[in-house]
């Protein structure tokens, strides 16, 4: 069933980042959309018990703070699906978790503090499960910026991320200061809904407000802090056609045929990871959504048509079920 209120609507839409570093937070963006601070608290609290947003809070790059993060896949057997997801997530660091329709059919990413932790968890899972994993991390980033818009009618489609006005400084020292790491497992799981969250924050730390406040803000400009806001549910809002499309690109060809696959303002994410031959010919990765898988397959024509005329081999993996979906744990 659709998502029919306009005030969840407007809140989903307008707040996917950009959500305020500041005293009083919920009081700012509820003045902004005619409530109270105490209706828009009770809304995004009911948004997440039913299950419209995975989470509200912020969203933190653990690369830019010195850590580990990567891509990875393992062919798992029909009859052990439920016995390896179950090893799978159980990894703290396992942040997501998709199965895919592929051989391949279990995707999830690995989020660890320092970036050798990676190699770590990737070999303590292939003990566990005695399957092999195959590691895709990030060569080179294209491009990473959509949201979800809900329009009037009930349908559900993505758009150019909004601005948040923030600009990104050189980011310095990749490492986590103490306070920030307290900072973010603190808010790892989410951002309070209390009146006064860096308060609730700064209370549980034994620091100051202002002291809480200034370092999130420090880390929204080093790009440590990604974003924060509403992370909604792709399948209980309506996108259920989400599909990783890879591509076989000759490696002289790479950031020309990635530059033209980000310039399509319906692709959400965009990177080069790494082919694992003979198994895995696939070096361009690009994620394309739609309500249907058949609205999904429309928009990789479209990257087809748009690469033309080459041709270029290339799978569409669609998720069908989200396994675990968590941020950045520390």
């Amino acid at each position: 069933m659709p998502l029919n209120d306009a005030l969840s609507k407007a809140f989903i839409n307008q707040y996917q980042g950009g959500f305020p570093i500041s005293k009083r937070p919920y009081k700012e963006v509820a003045e902004q959309l005619g409530i109270s601070e105490e209706q828009l608290i009770l809304l995004i609290s009911r948004l997440l018990d039913e299950g419209w947003l995975s989470r509200f809070g912020p969203l933190y790059d653990a690369q830019k703070m010195g850590g580990g993060l990567t891509l990875a896949a393992i062919s798992v057997p029909k009859e052990r699906f439920d016995e390896v997801t179950a090893i799978v997530n159980s990894f703290a660091e396992v942040a997501h978790n998709y199965r895919r329709e592929h051989r391949l059919n279990m995707w999830f990413v690995v989020a660890t503090e320092k970036s050798e932790g990676v190699e770590r968890i990737l070999s303590a899972i292939e003990g566990k499960t005695g399957l092999k994993v195959f590691n895709c991390p990030k060569q080179q980033e294209f491009y990473i910026g959509l949201q979800l818009f809900l329009d009037d009618e009930g349908s559900v489609d993505t758009v150019a991320l909004s601005e948040d006005g923030s600009k990104q400084v050189s980011e310095g020292s990749k490492s986590i200061a103490e306070l920030d790491r307290r900072i973010i497992q603190a808010t790892q799981s989410g951002l309070p809904l209390v009146s006064k969250p860096y308060q609730y924050i700064a209370d549980k730390l034994s620091e100051s407000q202002g002291s809480v406040i200034q370092r999130m803000k420090l880390m929204k400009q080093a790009g440590k802090l990604r974003r924060i806001g509403a992370v909604p549910n792709h399948y209980k809002l309506g996108l259920c056609g989400n599909g990783m499309t890879v591509w076989n690109i000759p490696e002289k060809k790479v950031a020309e045929v990635g530059n033209k696959i980000a310039s399509m303002d319906f692709v959400s994410h965009c990177y080069q990871r790494p082919r694992h031959l003979p198994d895995w010919p696939y070096n361009v990765f690009a994620m394309v959504h739609g309500a249907t898988k058949e609205q999904a397959f429309e928009k990789v024509k479209l990257l087809e048509a748009e690469l033309a005329p080459d041709v270029f081999e290339h799978e569409t993996l669609f998720s069908s079920a989200i396994l675990k979906k968590t941020g950045l744990r520390l």
